[in-house]
């Protein structure tokens, strides 16, 4: 902590007098970053704020009686952040200015007078000593603390231990995130604010969707919280946040630069173990759809614990351009349960094993990622490959009618006419029944219609004829031209079903 006028006054060797304010005020306290003195009429060009200034008295005019140039002197040192004015007597002046005193008195400006016999130098090397004294020991305890983050990092829960020694280092919450922007649990830390979560939650993600390194100081509902981005550019593997910590000074931010270092090391080996296991995965699902259930069970019980328990929904989705987050996302999920959910990539597709507990999660998870996706029926995992096709068929329904998810009952509840309508059968039906149509246009006959309610009332003939208004031989005369024109044999069940199916999609074409 930088020294402040209190720390001055405090000096016997220095002998300071305080002018204004009363004792124990607030800005007697305020740290003084450095101590300059002059005796311009503005000095400001040369000072920063934060500063203490000393001066003589050079510039003011014996016995003034002008106050307002104190007035303009003092006002112009508080709008440039200026700590306090040091007063030098017995050099230019017996006394203080009165002047001086008042407008100091009224503008809040601390003033202090500085005896004859002590140098301006006094005061400037004490300080001086007292800043190269505190920054020695910030170094000293910035070594200390990454000495003791390093010696974190060699531990086998490296990553949290990493987190852990931060957090104490620092006096603060720490809470890290992944690439998917989830946050990554350490037991024993201190928790994010709970007024805090969903704002920081909301920038991490806002800081990973930029795709690139950055470091970030935000104020949220109060506090001040510290974002830095981890890996590199458009292969980013997180976000370190830091909230409730005093404000950074170099040494903090020596710290934190190293366990970023590190974190990104310990991520980014995550990451490539996360790619053999993934490799591991597709494997495992290659035996179960091959039927050796037993050694995919073996392999996933020394690995993930065990397989997810009977009756078993898969799910096949196809991810959106951030795909890389959906299977981090999944990982997650999966060490979440310890094998009651199971994924596996399959080319530009991800396979998605899990029982019905957990089928909701994954479809909130696919949901959040803009996956597009397709399930099948509850089965075993004896049946997995039927249960792939019939994902399959509900995926591929989800991308002609753009929804985020169908399941394959939705598929397989309008029977195989749904799946006929599905392959767009309509323009087939119209060219097929095209010489029909053709017929009834040029001959002026109905064989369209005569045919139609032929098929809705199940290939009767007297009730046909009835509903019609003809005889029973015209019904059948008609019936066999339809089928004459269109090349079908109507006495067959097949050639039947081929009108129908026909007419039934003759309205899609």
């Amino acid at each position: 902590m930088p020294p402040s006028i209190n720390f001055l006054l405090r000096s016997s060797s220095l002998r300071l007098r305080l002018i204004t304010p009363e004792s124990g005020a607030p800005a007697l306290d305020e740290p003084v970053s450095w101590v300059h003195s002059s005796d311009l009429a503005d000095p400001t060009p040369f000072l920063d704020s934060g500063q203490l200034l000393l001066t003589d008295g050079t510039q003011f005019p014996l016995e003034s009686r002008d106050t307002e140039i104190f007035d303009d002197y003092v006002s112009r040192l508080v709008s440039h952040g200026i700590k306090g004015l040091g007063f030098a007597t017995q050099v230019i002046h017996g006394g203080l200015p009165e002047g001086l005193v008042s407008a100091s008195r009224e503008q809040g400006l601390p003033l202090f007078e500085v005896p004859d016999r002590t140098p301006f130098i006094a005061i400037i090397r004490l300080v001086a000593d007292f800043l190269a004294k505190e920054q020695n020991a910030r170094s000293e305890w910035s070594l200390q603390a990454q000495r003791a983050i390093a010696r974190a990092a060699l531990r086998p829960d490296g990553l949290t231990a990493i987190m852990g020694e931060l957090e104490r280092q620092l006096q603060c919450w720490v809470a890290l995130f992944d690439a998917a922007g989830h946050q990554v649990r350490m037991p024993g830390n201190r928790p994010v604010p709970s007024a805090l979560v969903s704002s920081v939650e909301g920038a991490v993600r806002g800081a990973l969707d930029q795709r690139y390194r950055l470091a970030s100081q935000l104020e949220i509902e109060g506090q001040q919280v510290t974002l830095q981005t981890l890996g590199r550019r458009n292969r980013l593997r997180g976000v370190l946040a830091l909230g409730g910590m005093e404000p950074m000074d170099p040494a903090r931010t020596d710290i934190i630069n190293s366990v970023i270092a590190l974190a990104s090391l310990a991520l980014e080996q995550a990451r490539t173990l996360d790619t053999a296991r993934r490799h591991l995965r597709a494997g495992v699902f290659e035996q179960l759809l091959s039927g050796n259930i037993d050694v995919a069970a073996r392999t996933a019980s020394q690995v993930w614990g065990r397989l997810p328990a009977e009756p078993i929904t898969l799910t096949l989705t196809q991810p959106s351009d951030h795909g890389s987050d959906l299977l981090e996302a999944l990982e997650l999920l999966a060490d979440d349960f310890r094998g009651a959910v199971f994924y596996a990539q399959r080319g530009e597709r991800v396979v998605v094993l899990a029982g019905e507990a957990q089928q909701k999660k994954v479809t909130a998870l696919l949901q959040e990622n803009s996956a597009i996706a397709g399930t099948s029926a509850p089965g075993a995992l004896a049946s997995l490959q039927r249960g792939l096709q019939e994902a399959e068929l509900a995926l591929q329904r989800a991308v002609e009618i753009s929804q985020p998810l169908v399941h394959f009952t939705e598929v397989s509840g309008s029977g195989m006419m749904g799946l006929l309508r599905r392959e767009k059968a309509g323009v087939v039906a119209q060219r097929m029944l095209l010489p029909l149509l053709s017929h009834d246009a040029e001959q002026h006959t109905e064989l369209v219609s005569t045919v139609r309610s032929w098929i809705e009332n199940n290939c009767t003939w007297d009730l046909t004829a009835r509903q019609l208004g003809i005889h029973r031989h015209t019904l059948r005369s008609r019936i066999d031209t339809a089928g004459s024109i269109l090349g079908l044999n109507l006495d067959l069940l097949r050639d039947r079903l081929e009108l129908m199916a026909a007419l039934d999609f003759l309205e899609e074409g």
